[in-house]
Parts: C-alpha cells; structure tokens; sequence
C-alpha cells in the first residue's frame, strides 16, 4: 500500500505514462488501468505497453477490448501492436485471428519480421497449419522463432515429415529448434527418432546444449526404449546443469523413466529427493512403479501416505491401485478401491479402471463375473477390455467365452491377426483341431499375417531393434556368427549351468 501511494504521489507531480508502465511492472492492472482511462487521449505506445501486459498476463479479452477503444478513437495501431494481438490469441487459443490478419495486411505491416513470426505462432498453435505456412513462406526475412514456431505446428499436428523437412533445411538451429523437433517425436510415440536426435545434438559442434525442456523431451524416450544407460547419462548432465533442484518437469521424468526400465531403487532415489514438493505426477509414477514391478504392497503403502498428506487422487492414480491389487490378487480390496473413487473422491471410473477389474476377475479365475461386468459397463467396453477376458479365457481354456470376446475385439478391430492366434492356440490346447483349422483358415482367406515381435537392446549408448531374421543390421553377419557359435556351444556342453560356465570362460 505504501508504495502505491508513493507511485500516485509521483504521478500527481511526474509524467503520468511512467506512473502506469510503472504499475504494469507491479503488476496492478485495475490501478493502472484507472489512470490510462482518465487521459483523454493516449499515445499508441501505452496503447502497446498496456495490451503487452494483458498478453502476458494471459488477459486476452483486455487486449481485444483495448484495440477496439484504439480504433475507435483514431489512434493508429502500429506492428507491435500486432504482434501483441497475435500472441494473445495464440496463448488463448481463439480464432480471433484472421480478422486481426486481414487489418494487419490493410495496413501494409507485412514487411515486419516480428509481427509476421508471432502470426506465423498463432496460427501454428490454433491448427491453421496452411496459413502458417503461408505467411512463413512469404516472410522475407524468416528469423529462427519463425523457423521454430512452424516446426513446433507441425510436430504439434502429427506431420513429423514436415517438421524433419523444415529442421534440415534451416540455416542455422538453437537449442529450441532441437527441443522442438525431440519432443515432436516423444509426443508423437517415435521414441527411436526422439533419441537419435537428442544424441545427434549432443554430437553436433555448435555451441548448443540440451535445457530443461530437452531432457524433459527425451526421458520419456529413453523410458520407453528402455535405454537406461543413457537416462543416467542424461541424469548426471542434468544434475551438474542443477535442473533437477529446479524443475519438476525433469524429475518427473527422470522418475519415470527408471520406473518404465525397472531400476526402483534409483526411481525411489529420484521419488525421496523431491521431498516435499512431490505432485500428483510424482506420486502417480512412483505408485504404478510399484504396482507393475512386483512390490505391489510398497504402491498402496504409498497410496495411504498420499491421502493423508493431502494430495487427492485422479484416474491415473487408481490405475496403479487397481494395478497393485491385480498383482497381489486382492479382488475385494480391488472392488472398495474401485468403489471409493466415486463415493470418496467423485471420479468417475473409466474404462482402464473396468479394464483392471475384468483383469483381475479373469485371473482369479472368475470369468463369467468378468463377462457379466463388461455387459453392465455404462460405457462401452474397448479392445483393451476385451482383451483382458480373452486373455483369461486363454489361462483357464474357456473356449464359450473366448469365442464371444472375439466377436466382440474383431468387430473393434477387424485386422488384428493376433487374435485369431490367440483363439487358435486356445482351440488347440482343448484339442479342437477343427476350431484351429478354422481360425487359421480365416486368417489366410483375409490375408491376415501375424505381426513380428521385436526386441530392442542397448549397446554402448546406443539403441538397436530386431526383428525375428532380421538382416537390416549393418553387423547383422556378425551377429548371426556369434548366435550360431553360441547354439553350437549350448548344444556340445549340453546343460545351462556348464555353458554359462564355460561361455564365461570363452569371453
């Protein structure tokens, strides 16, 4: 208060246009605001500096509503003024901006660089992908958050072709251009393209190195890849660059990332040092960690902890719940968790969290409850629903209700040829030849192929996958020698302990 009353002091006695910029610094919008209406007629520039503090202040109605008294009053919007409604309409996703572009080009303003690159942002961001790329086209001088904004459109967007194109024919790139074009990829599921790129930066001699939002891009490809080696890499880079003290984003990550390669120790490391400023991803991680690697007791242990610490649950975290009591089989501690999401938290159960009590019914051998469930569903039951009883049904050789889980998952998804196979092998484990022959059968009249399994492994740092006599390796010849001298090993020691002595004596 003091200090409000020694800005209005000085703004009785001072210029009162840096009483206000003075107060957007503050900031206090409704003071300032006060004194910009009393001025009868206010320069384009503390037009610009008030819409400028909107914007940024994420106030994007304020911006608009300032325009329109600027037009009405004859005061001449200039560049910057566009540049501020651009990002306005970026930040708050409206489609304000074409209207705002058609007098952006009345004015003859498209010579501007950083007004066309915020226009080139804000329609990048709101899904305008053409006209983006319009305006990027035709900006003589494109500068890099140009080059930037139209890879992030197009990474956003699912067109990773695009945005590859545009990184590689950029003259020059920033750490923001790589982050752009790493995290296209993660969030796009191609883990593989996400990881090269990183290590591709980390190998380019230009002065660039990898920021928060670089790593945070990158952890979960090395989750999903299961690249450990190099997550602990990342993990020592990111502790000398202090990201780990200053961005939850990276913790998280890095979390999860051990979490999904299974290395809990160093997740519950990663989990303890963030103390007290775990959040709800946080502890969501390191539950589903729990829950999937065997040590289901140690999830709901931390379920409890979260509770009374006064962190409330969400959908994901009972997934991890329901995921624990499958492990350990507890169908009634299951049920009263499923129950009390509810009734003691007010979410609404989904469809992985029915997923997880057809699971469980199915392995405890309970399948005509699970079928009965998944016909009372309120929503209608998925592929991944389905699957979980005729996973089931596979187990325990019910032939009756597997074959109507299949009906059911080939009316979902008609070109999944694994689920002929899984009913064939369920026919031949009853010895119903005639049921296998059929399946079969069906398979190949629809041309139907079973997918090859592949496997990934991590080498030195580097990611390699295989496919089942896969000759796209470039060491492929020396990989399929060492396979066969090991065969022919295993076969003339003849039991696996002597071979695994005798093989570590080879090496």
């Amino acid at each position: 208060m003091n200090q409000l009353r020694l800005i209005h002091a000085q703004a009785l006695v001072n210029n009162i246009d840096q009483t206000i910029l003075k107060l957007l610094e503050i900031p206090n919008f409704s003071y300032a605001q006060s004194l910009f209406d009393g001025i009868p007629k206010p320069s384009p520039y503390l037009y610009n500096k008030l819409i400028h503090a909107y914007c940024k202040h994420d106030f994007p109605r304020k911006c608009f509503s300032l325009y329109s008294r600027m037009c009405f009053h004859g005061c001449p919007p200039n560049p910057y003024t566009f540049t501020f409604l651009f990002a306005a309409c970026a930040s708050s996703m409206r489609n304000d901006g074409c209207m705002f572009h058609t007098q952006f080009l009345k004015l003859g303003f498209d010579y501007d660089t950083l007004a066309s690159t915020a226009l080139v942002d804000m329609y990048s961001k709101t899904g305008h992908l053409c006209n983006a790329r319009k305006v990027f086209d035709e900006m003589r001088d494109k500068d890099l958050p140009a080059w930037n904004s139209m890879i992030s459109g197009y990474a956003r967007s699912g067109d990773l072709v695009g945005a590859r194109d545009l990184f590689e024919s950029m003259p020059s790139r920033n750490v923001v251009s790589w982050t752009a074009i790493i995290s296209g990829y993660s969030q796009n599921g191609m883990y593989e393209s996400a990881l090269k790129m990183y290590l591709r930066m980390e190998r380019e001699e230009n002065g660039v190195t990898p920021n928060e939002m670089t790593i945070a891009s990158v952890l979960p490809a090395c989750a999903n890849l299961g690249a450990s080696e190099i997550g602990e890499r990342i993990e020592t880079y990111a502790r000398k660059k202090r990201f780990l003290r200053n961005n939850m984003y990276v913790s998280n990550a890095l979390l999860e990332m051990y979490a999904k390669c299974g290395k809990i120790d160093a997740a519950r490391r990663i989990f303890d040092e963030i103390g007290s400023k775990k959040d709800l991803c946080t502890w969501n991680s390191m539950i589903m960690c729990m829950a999937i690697h065997g040590r289901s007791m140690e999830g709901l242990e931390l379920f409890d902890e979260m509770v009374r610490g006064g962190t409330s649950p969400d959908d994901v975290t009972f997934v991890g719940v329901l995921l624990a009591c499958i492990h350990e089989g507890r169908v009634k501690e299951a049920y009263q968790f499923f129950e009390s999401m509810e009734k003691d938290f007010h979410i609404t159960p989904k469809l992985e969290h029915y997923s997880c009590i057809v699971d469980l019914l199915g392995r405890a051998g309970k399948l005509t409850e699970a079928y009965d469930l998944i016909n009372k569903m309120p929503v209608k039951p998925d592929s991944v629903v389905w699957g979980a009883l005729l996973g089931a049904c596979s187990f325990y050789g019910n032939i009756e209700l597997a074959e109507k889980a299949v009906n059911s998952l080939l009316e979902l998804e008609p070109h999944n040829s694994g689920v002929y196979v899984i009913l064939s092998n369920i026919y031949a484990s009853a010895g119903r030849w005639d049921g296998v022959a059929r399946a079969r059968k069906f398979m190949k009249g629809h041309q139907m192929t079973k997918v090859a399994g592949h496997s990934i492994i991590e080498v030195d740092g580097n990611v390699h996958k295989f496919i089942v006599e896969d000759k796209l390796h470039p060491n492929s010849k020396d990989i399929y020698l060492l396979l066969q001298e090991v065969s022919e090993k295993m076969k003339l020691v003849g039991s696996p302990e002597n071979f695994a002595f005798e093989l570590e004596h080879h090496i």
